[in-house]
């Protein structure tokens, strides 16, 4: 969780993109970030893969209205909806992107291309067919905002009493380094998502990043087997509440529209 998922990037300015509030260029421009290129295969009507202002356009015209976020793990099929082939090239991923008005979802395969040393990154998101129901165990913002609060207070009192790396003014520098690098010229969210929704990002982010320097930096002082088991169970619920505040932060922009705020 140290960097943005592609399928949230995706999303975002999707929703943006769909709501009028940025133009193609932008959009596309901002999801593709640091890599070279993405395409899109497998669109109905298309006989190979596109480039992505034209995936973005030829979903809208098939009636996507939004674009909803999946970060799924083994045993938690977050933001999924089915069916098994979706949901299983989902979990490969660890992320995917669910159409909101079309049965369509996507999933991305991400090949490094060209010689050592000066390899770049492809992204190759493959369209399928998703069913339409509503997707597992996404909180609401409110929910979600609570329960990573509670879930980090926790995680941080146990790695703090087995004195493991993560938990001490080391791990929050290797943080704010993290988190400095990562922002710089970024938006948390695109443009036209609630206040609300970027702090529950960020908040989830940050703990994300807590999650994975702890994990990092070692064992610390948990050198018993009983300690380093103590610590695994202490971060893994506050990991998966990360990520369910990280859906529930991207997907806040088609609930608000399905709530009619919009």
């Amino acid at each position: 969780m140290l960097s943005e998922p592609r399928s949230g990037r995706l999303a975002a300015w999707g929703n943006a993109l769909l709501a009028g509030l940025v133009s193609p260029d932008d959009a596309v421009l901002t999801i593709v970030g640091e890599d070279a290129v993405h395409r899109v295969e497998g669109l109905p009507g298309e006989a190979g893969p596109v480039g992505l202002t034209l995936a973005l356009g030829r979903l809208r015209a098939l009636g996507v209205t939004g674009l909803r976020v999946a970060l799924p793990a083994p045993g938690h099929p977050l933001g999924l909806s089915g069916p098994p082939e979706f949901n299983a090239r989902a979990l490969d991923a660890e992320e995917a992107v669910v159409c909101h008005g079309a049965g369509l979802g996507l999933v991305p395969e991400v090949y490094e291309v060209g010689p050592d040393g000066d390899l770049h990154v492809e992204v190759l998101w493959h369209c399928l067919a998703v069913r339409e129901a509503p997707p597992a165990d996404v909180p609401s913002l409110g929910e979600a905002e609570r329960e990573l609060a509670e879930a980090l207070r926790e995680a941080t009192e146990v790695l703090s009493r087995l004195d493991v790396a993560g938990s001490g003014p080391v791990a929050e520098a290797a943080v704010e380094a993290y988190r400095a690098r990562a922002e710089v010229g970024r938006e948390v969210l695109a443009p036209g998502y609630p206040p609300r929704a970027v702090r529950v990002l960020e908040l989830a982010q940050r703990v994300g990043l807590l999650i994975s320097v702890a994990y990092e930096n070692g064992h610390g002082g948990a050198v018993s087997a009983s300690e380093i088991a103590a610590r695994s169970l202490a971060l893994r619920p506050v990991e998966r509440t990360a990520r369910r505040a990280q859906v529930a932060a991207y997907n806040a922009f088609v609930e608000e529209r399905e709530r009619g705020v919009r």
